[in-house]
């Protein structure tokens, strides 16, 4: 489908689904839908699975937005106590249009428990309470964390399509296919190959270009390419013996954490700040938490140039910004009040970042080590990162690397056949029914 065509479907109140390869536009297309909502004076709330990617766009992660916070599923009861916060219930009253990007990375307990809590605030049976929901992303991806899942066995994935609430929204699929990221016919042929399940070809095409292509002969002199690895533990060493060698002073910053010691310990795990961060003069690093006004979001990269008064970084982002980093708060709240706080500089070392970290991320280049992969998905993620094959430096990878999800290759032959329906429908409307229903839609909403 074009992107047009998706459009047109966005704008007549359908809840949609885009998906489609990397580089095919779902962003590009999400950022213009949101545009023309908010010109019409539209309240769209914008969210995201992760915190990166929700930064994408300017938005927050859904988790956060619903009231949801770590919980991955409830009961009539907790989602009526979520609405009791007023903060919450008018927030999702005021909605209308929700959109979810990475979707593929929600989990089917997690979407019933959005819906749920959608219904209770809007006082409606409708699927999330009559918002139009508009969903964004690519199964190929790396699929939702499951303790419960069999080692090897991708059937047993459950995506966010298994949801009931999800059956029952009659979601209209957008496959976009059109190719705007990378003019690298080459790179999008492999990626196509491990999108199609032919890892033998992939691999074979692969081999060959790194074999014929100078891998970053002139353009890597000087400059720190981004290392992604799949395990933390890879990353960690490589950040480390990479400050190891830079003779500067060291600066030492210790997190603080206050309130419940449990809530406060997972807080820990998911904001990402190490517990213990050094940093010298020198050192590559990337932000971890969104301050606009400061000027910088969650991904964004930069190198330590100098420390300020009362040992405050000071850091020059890749786009030439100078940013004093000062501590940042993450908390946990119920009923206006803090459950749980931590306090650590919003930094992370970067010379190397984790595969699953990546996702959202262009890069121009990249040291690549997919010798680990230990799940599908990995090594499509991390290649199709790159703008160019010109930019890989490949050190390492397994035959796992060439594989996807078994059950995502067979829910992607279905989207493809039911987008193809929804382009078919479309082009049997003439122009003048499809700018009426939008022009319908838009009264409803405003």
């Amino acid at each position: 489908m074009k992107q047009s065509e998706a459009l047109d479907i966005l704008k007549s109140g359908y809840n949609t689904f885009l998906t489609g390869p990397p580089g095919s536009g779902k962003t590009f297309l999400l950022n213009k839908y949101i545009e023309y909502l908010k010109k019409n004076n539209v309240i769209v709330s914008v969210t995201a699975s992760t915190g990166i990617a929700a930064t994408h766009m300017g938005g927050t992660t859904l988790h956060s937005w619903s009231g949801l916070g770590i919980k991955e599923k409830i009961d009539n009861a907790e989602a009526r106590k979520i609405c009791e916060k007023g903060y919450v219930r008018g927030r999702i009253k005021n909605t209308g249009v929700l959109i979810i990007d990475e979707i593929s990375m929600i989990k089917p307990t997690q979407f019933e428990a959005v819906n749920k809590i959608c219904q209770f605030a809007r006082r409606s049976l409708k699927p999330f309470g009559g918002i139009q929901i508009v969903c964004s992303g690519d199964f190929f991806q790396l699929p939702p964390v499951e303790k419960e899942r069999p080692i090897n066995d991708s059937s047993a994935t459950r995506f966010v399509n298994d949801a009931e609430s999800w059956k029952q929204m009659e979601m209209k699929i957008c496959y976009l296919d059109e190719q705007h990221r990378t003019k690298d016919k080459k790179l999008h042929n492999i990626l196509n190959h491990i999108r199609d399940n032919k890892a033998e070809k992939s691999k074979e095409l692969l081999f060959k270009e790194i074999e014929k292509t100078p891998q970053l002969s002139s353009l890597a002199r000087g400059k720190v390419f981004t290392k992604l690895y799949t395990h933390n533990i890879d990353v960690d060493s490589i950040n480390y013996s990479e400050l190891a060698k830079i003779k500067n002073k060291e600066y030492y910053y210790q997190m603080i954490s206050r309130g419940n010691p449990i809530v406060a310990e997972i807080l820990k795990k998911s904001c990402l700040a190490p517990e213990r961060l050094i940093l010298k003069e020198g050192a590559e690093v990337m932000f971890i938490k969104n301050n606009f006004e400061a000027g910088y979001v969650n991904g964004t990269q930069g190198k330590v140039i100098g420390f300020a008064a009362g040992d405050l970084p000071v850091v020059r982002t890749e786009d030439g910004k100078k940013i004093t980093v000062t501590y940042a708060d993450w908390l946990i709240e119920e009923e206006n009040l803090i459950v749980a706080a931590i306090t650590q500089m919003p930094l992370r070392l970067a010379w190397a970042i984790t595969v699953h970290k990546s996702q959202g991320m262009n890069l121009n280049s990249a040291e690549i080590d997919l010798s680990k992969c230990f799940l599908e998905g990995m090594g499509y993620v991390a290649l199709s990162r790159l703008r160019s094959l010109k930019g890989l430096k490949l050190v390492g990878i397994n035959n796992l690397a060439f594989c996807v999800n078994k059950r995502a290759i067979e829910i992607d032959n279905d989207f493809k056949k039911m987008s193809k329906k929804t382009s078919s429908e479309l082009k049997k409307m003439s122009g003048l029914d499809v700018n009426k229903r939008q022009k319908l839609f838009l009264k409803f909403l405003q």
